[in-house]
């Protein structure tokens, strides 16, 4: 039988603004970087810059573990890692859920074969530490697992108080915080987390694909200890450790033009300190949370700001209004994309995303706009200008003017305002 194949163009996908909850543009500089001509694996170039990546993740991290790299995959695949490698069939883990990513987490350790105790709190709260503690005390736990930074709904949990009860019960404290790192603080060290996993399409800016992580002497001692074997040989933190060491065991061939980069990733957020970052990041966050609700709508959650995610912003969609319609008006009329929402929030919230590349004031002044006009179609009326309004009289108050917007930091201009 003869296949007949049409003549393929160029890929030319449509310009897009990514304000979604995730992927989020990618640095410029990181395109570049990924551009560069491929090395072997074990070139000593390359393994040079498997040590530089090194570095970088412990920076990001706050972290002098020796256990930091990438592991290959998407921020899930970190998150499996994690979990098949520390968990045994039959250990007890506790799993704070509190949306979408915690059931996640619940149902990776299942899979494990975990007894797993679920802790479950309110979408759009923050979990309550006296539950957790109240679960760590039902008996011998292995593992504590919780969400750092719960992109369904908005939640940034705090996680030292829940390490001090791990460690009093002698379990190990495993985070996702696969959208906060490079976005807002994630202090490993300092806070006592054992086991931290991280993505790099969120606010890091680069292509999925890899997901940072890092782990402590606790956490490789229990790896050490295991009385089986781990159930996957590609997600084996052991091996994978091993391969991201001096020894260079020969686990996987590393998806090179991933690992450039991601340390252009890392060292654009090197450059441009963590104190800016972060306060980049609340900037743009604060001032689309100001336009949003000037334009009327209600932002979902119920937590006070040091609870909430600084560079996401969920929308309660307004009555009559058809969310659908709205996300592909501004899709097809400005090349702006935000988020949808999961599980019971499905349909009733938008989610707006303001991070790494994306934060910039253009894009939340745009998305605004956008959003004020799309809305007008569905019925829906706000003062005209008034969401733009808000966000300019936002960066105003923050003290940022608007020349401002042409500063950078690098040639990308990443660190913009």
């Amino acid at each position: 039988m003869v296949v007949r194949m049409s003549h393929f163009g160029d890929l030319l996908p449509g310009a897009r603004v990514l304000l979604g909850p995730g992927p989020s543009m990618a640095d410029p500089r990181v395109l570049r970087a990924m551009a560069t001509p491929l090395l072997g694996q074990f070139d000593p170039e390359f393994t040079l810059i498997m040590n530089e990546v090194m570095d970088l993740t412990r920076f990001a991290f706050e972290s002098e573990n020796l256990h930091a790299y990438p592991v290959p995959g998407t921020g899930r695949a970190g998150l499996e890692a994690a979990i098949v490698s520390l968990v045994e069939p039959g250990d007890r883990v506790v799993v704070g859920e509190c949306g979408r990513f915690g059931l996640l987490l619940i149902e990776i350790a299942e899979r494990c074969g975990a007894d797993v105790v679920p802790v479950r709190g309110e979408w759009g709260r923050i979990l309550p530490t006296e539950a957790i503690a109240a679960a760590l005390h039902g008996g011998p736990t292995k593992l504590v697992a919780v969400v750092h930074g719960e992109t369904s709904t908005g939640v940034l949990q705090p996680l030292e108080p829940i390490a001090r009860l791990a460690r009093e019960h002698d379990a190990l404290l495993m985070a996702d915080c696969v959208v906060t790192l490079g976005g807002s603080e994630v202090a490993v060290d300092r806070w006592g987390v054992d086991v931290a996993v991280a993505g790099t399409q969120k606010c890091l800016s680069c292509p999925s694909g890899l997901a940072p992580v890092t782990y402590n002497a606790r956490a490789a001692a229990a790896l050490s200890r295991r009385r089986v074997k781990v159930r996957s040989n590609y997600l084996d933190l052991a091996q994978l450790g091993d391969y991201w060491s001096p020894a260079r065991f020969n686990h996987h061939t590393a998806p090179t033009t991933m690992v450039y980069g991601l340390r252009e990733a890392l060292r654009a957020f090197h450059d441009e300190g963590r104190d800016a970052r972060f306060a980049r990041h609340r900037l743009h966050g604060d001032a689309m949370r100001a336009g949003v609700q000037k334009l009327g709508l209600e932002l979902f959650g119920k937590e006070a700001p040091e609870h909430r995610l600084p560079f996401l912003t969920p929308v309660v969609v307004p009555p009559g209004v058809d969310e659908l319609r709205v996300r592909r008006r501004l899709v097809a009329d400005f090349g702006i994309e935000i988020g949808a929402a999961f599980g019971p929030l499905q349909g009733k919230i938008w989610r707006i995303g303001t991070m790494g590349a994306s934060a910039t004031r253009q894009n939340v002044l745009s998305c605004l706009a956008a959003l004020e006009h799309v809305l007008r179609g569905e019925g829906w009326r706000s003062a005209p200008g008034a969401g733009v309004d808000a966000a300019v009289a936002s960066y105003r108050d923050a003290g940022v003017r608007g020349e401002d917007v042409t500063e950078s930091l690098g040639a990308s201009g990443i660190g913009r305002v």
